[in-house]
């Protein structure tokens, strides 16, 4: 089996004591210290959680050999990621509170096919509980994000505090403000009681490494988050469907991102499958080329609803060329009189 190349992944010096010690709580049998978890190799041997009697065994497809993605830096972090992460959230087992067995055996494959960046959120059911009986033994490998909603200091802290315990780790890689979509909410996240002022605290903690805001709604409000505070990445919806909206991300935040060589995760990237129903694209190999060709695009989290749908996604990532300009208006020309069905996200606030 060849061997993804290693990434730059951050090594803790602090940690804060009263999570470190309702971290080992909720993670009873694999609690163990944050230097304990970083001297675990990332074999598949390690293929088993302590945590419980659940196998995280992969499956007999981890005899083929696995694919070398292309790496990005992400942005001004000078963390280096393969092109494809793994999301918690839509159609998969990982937010799914009845199918605890096939996420933990979907993120062990996850990690054995190369894939390092673990996108979780507060919201999304299950997600961070499962990637927390996975993913500890292998926490100096790699780059672990969440979300919250909370717009409030408060709030804001408590689900930190919340989700830290979730995925039995001391600290997060990224940590973002969820689905940001009104001028409003920035506001209140800058305001004197603010999320803003949670997520400076954490990370002079050393709980909270780098920074960032997600939306799906509003380009502008993203684009004014990023000018009002210097977050170190957004995550935001790309695809071959959203340059026909009437308010396009990519002209709207991709420009503003690069200036500030800020971190730009792409998802939404085949629409929940609808840019891939025949008559539209020819695949996924399209959906990810399209996205991963645009400037500024660093990284992109796809979800899974199968094993075999994530090695596909792998597959593709590989294999990964960026497109011209003739092939990108191409694509562009094939979501002309979809493109509303395929950007139904933009309704989400």
């Amino acid at each position: 089996m060849s061997e993804p190349p290693p990434i730059k992944i951050y090594q803790r010096k602090t940690r804060r004591q009263f999570l470190a010690t309702s971290v080992t709580t909720a993670l009873g049998l694999i609690g163990c210290s944050s230097s304990q978890q970083e001297s675990i190799s990332a074999s598949p041997s390690h293929s088993t959680s302590s945590d419980g009697p659940l196998s995280a065994e992969p499956s007999s497809s981890t005899t083929l050999a696995t694919p070398v993605m292309p790496q990005r830096q992400l942005g001004r972090t000078q963390v280096e990621l393969p092109i494809l992460g793994l999301g918690g959230a839509g159609r998969t087992p990982l937010s799914s509170p009845k199918q605890e067995q096939a996420a933990i055996e979907q993120i062990q494959r996850a990690f054995t096919l190369g894939i390092r960046y673990f996108d979780t959120a507060a919201s999304y059911g299950p997600s961070e509980q499962y990637l927390g009986k996975v993913l500890p033994k292998y926490r100096s490998e790699i780059f672990l994000a969440s979300k919250t909603a909370a717009r409030d200091y408060d709030g804001a802290w408590r689900n930190l505090e919340r989700s830290l315990r979730r995925l039995n780790t001391d600290y997060l890689d990224l940590w973002q403000f969820h689905h940001v979509s009104f001028e409003s909410e920035l506001d209140t996240l800058f305001g004197n009681n603010g999320a803003v002022k949670a997520l400076e605290e954490a990370k002079a903690q050393g709980l909270v490494r780098f920074s960032g805001i997600t939306g799906h709604h509003e380009p502008e409000i993203i684009a004014i988050g990023l000018q009002r505070y210097p977050f170190d990445h957004t995550l935001i919806p790309i695809n071959a469907a959203d340059i026909h909206h009437p308010r396009p991300f990519i002209p709207t935040v991709l420009p503003l991102a690069q200036a500030q060589n800020i971190g730009v995760t792409a998802m939404k990237v085949p629409a929940y499958g609808r840019l891939l129903k025949p008559g539209v694209l020819d695949g996924m190999h399209q959906a990810l080329g399209y996205t991963m060709s645009q400037p500024g695009v660093h990284c992109t989290i796809i979800a899974a609803e199968t094993i075999s749908q994530l090695e596909e996604n792998v597959r593709v990532a590989s294999e990964f060329q960026m497109l011209d300009e003739i092939s990108l208006a191409n694509i562009e020309q094939k979501t002309t009189a979809v493109w509303q069905d395929h950007t139904f996200f933009r309704a989400w606030t």
